[in-house]
């Protein structure tokens, strides 16, 4: 059992028995490679969801329908990226324990990587759809193998060949694309191929991880990023996504990489509080 937490997500204040959904924050962004800042998103996320409305006209649903726990943020060692990676996995496991799904708020993309633990020690057969601008493929950067630049190849060391299903994906290194072309299922700078993907899995049923690195959207859309690449795809398109990906069985999310203090209007948390909310619809609504 987990305790409540004294600022929830908007709407997300069920008790955690009660609850099919388990919200955490892992304020994480040791491993950043250019502009840090995504350890603030999760609270940041929290306070500024008050902004909005419960309601999605996007699905008319309503998040006060639904049962989902907020259990607020880990207590992360900022030291070690092992050590915030396991305690990730710790969380994520207790989670999934309960027969409850966990939704990882980052923090950068490196935590991903301890959710993946929890939930392929559950499903072998995961298959991983991830939404970003980066490939994140790099057998090490400057010696770290613990990196947000490497979290796809880690989580390739844990599921194989053909399981990693990438778009949006607009930069890397050449080695990343070689990589890509002969272990994992890249589609590059859109969603395209996304619907094909979604028949595919929601006819077999296999397990889903959906992970969404925000720097996926446009930088006009969303600025407020360490590392933020044009050429993005629209919000609208985002939630397009979304509801196609929805269809699929999926076991896990995280939403990560908005780093609050780099987009002083705000417009940026207001973005990735919409993504959370409407994800979290798509997920409750399934029951």
């Amino acid at each position: 059992m987990l305790p409540q937490n004294i600022e929830t997500f908007i709407g997300c204040d069920a008790s955690y028995e009660e609850a099919k959904i388990v919200l955490f924050g892992a304020p994480f962004d040791s491993t950043t490679s250019f502009r840090p800042g995504a350890r603030f998103a999760s609270s940041a996320m929290r306070h500024e969801s008050f902004g909005l409305e419960t309601y999605s006209p996007y699905q008319d649903k309503d998040l006060t329908d639904y049962k989902i726990f907020d259990s607020g943020d880990l207590e992360l060692c900022f030291g070690s990226a092992e050590a915030a990676v396991s305690d990730i996995e710790s969380r994520a496991d207790a989670i999934l324990s309960d027969g409850k799904l966990p939704v990882l708020l980052g923090g950068e993309h490196l935590v991903t990587l301890g959710s993946v633990r929890a939930v392929q020690k559950r499903y072998p057969d995961l298959v991983i759809l991830h939404f970003d601008a980066h490939a994140d493929l790099r057998e090490d950067y400057l010696g770290a193998r613990l990196s947000h630049a490497c979290v796809m190849r880690r989580c390739h060391d844990l599921l194989g060949d053909g399981r990693i299903h990438q778009f949006c994906i607009r930069s890397g290194d050449r080695e990343e694309f070689l990589f890509a072309s002969k272990h994992t299922k890249m589609h590059k700078f859109s969603f395209d191929g996304l619907a094909e993907t979604v028949e595919e899995l929601k006819g077999s049923q296999v397990p889903v991880y959906l992970t969404i690195d925000l720097d996926c959207l446009d930088p006009s859309a969303f600025p407020g990023t360490g590392t933020p690449e044009a050429g993005g795809v629209t919000f609208l398109q985002l939630l397009g996504a979304l509801q196609l990906v929805s269809e699929t069985n999926i076991v896990g999310a995280d939403v990560n990489e908005l780093a609050p203090m780099l987009d002083p209007t705000g417009v940026s948390t207001a973005a990735a509080c919409k993504v959370l909310r409407e994800l979290l619809l798509y997920l409750a609504g399934k029951d």
